[in-house]
């Protein structure tokens, strides 16, 4: 009898603690909205350094592009794209809307969906915009950091028929 005398409080304590182990999902959400203003960030000023603050450099990583063969797998191959993307782009701007950000219950893991448009200027001087790209991803908290670990980007099909991009 003894032995359940104690062992039923350390039950009841841990029952608590483990219903206890929500986030501050606000908190959380407004962390992952900054790691997503500083990949826009990243992209309009042409910075490796920034970007590596926002995606996790692990080998594991993966982006999905618009192109339907563009597959990156790992920080590698991320990095190495994005450095010949600000090699050829000048005068990017980004703009964001419809944004959605989902935390899970222990503060671990977030996804998100917005929808970008995307103007940049070609080294060659021609300037492109494109319209309505989906962007949607995961993200962890490594080591006390949101860090991006999946993306996806897509262009509508009635974006491109109607020719909402130039």
């Amino acid at each position: 009898m003894k032995k359940i005398a104690f062992l039923l409080p350390v039950f009841i304590m841990f029952v608590v603690q483990g219903c206890q182990q929500t986030c501050d999902k606000e908190k959380a959400i407004s962390e992952v909205q900054l790691v997503l203003e500083r990949y826009i960030l990243a992209n309009e000023s042409k910075s490796i350094d920034l970007l590596k603050e926002v995606w996790a450099q692990d080998e594991d990583i993966v982006i999905f592009g618009t192109d339907s063969d563009e597959k990156l797998m790992g920080w590698t191959q991320v990095k190495n794209t994005f450095q010949k993307q600000f090699e050829n782009f000048e005068e990017t701007y980004i703009s964001v809307t419809d944004q959605n950000i989902r935390v899970n219950c222990d503060g671990k893991t977030a996804w998100f969906s917005e929808i970008l448009n995307y103007n940049y200027t070609t080294v060659e001087g021609t300037s492109k915009r494109f319209e309505g790209i989906r962007f949607t991803g995961v993200l962890e908290k490594i080591d006390g950091s949101w860090l991006i670990v999946q993306s996806h980007m897509s262009i509508p099909y009635d974006s491109m028929e109607n020719k909402k991009y130039s």
